[in-house]
């Protein structure tokens, strides 16, 4: 009869900086270039205002702040210790 099969556990692996989550945050602020590309199109071409890359600037401050925010948090559930 074999063992029976153990859940395999999300262990980080030693190589990796803060359990392998160190570049998350720059793939998140990465994913706003398009929202910028497409905001300075839009302004470009005149069918948007120049405040739409006021806001597409915000939008990607507010997710650096909350990347940021989110790395400093002592345990769990997000809250500074």
């Amino acid at each position: 009869m074999s063992p029976p099969a153990t859940p395999q556990t999300n262990q980080p692996e030693e190589n990796e900086p803060h359990g392998g989550h160190g570049g998350h945050g720059w793939m998140m602020i990465a994913c706003c270039i398009p929202m910028l590309i497409i905001a300075i199109v839009l302004v470009a071409t005149g069918v948007a205002g120049v405040g739409f890359i006021f806001v597409a600037l915000m939008c990607t401050a507010m997710m650096a702040m909350m990347m940021r925010g989110m790395s400093h948090g002592g345990g769990g559930g997000g809250e500074q210790r």
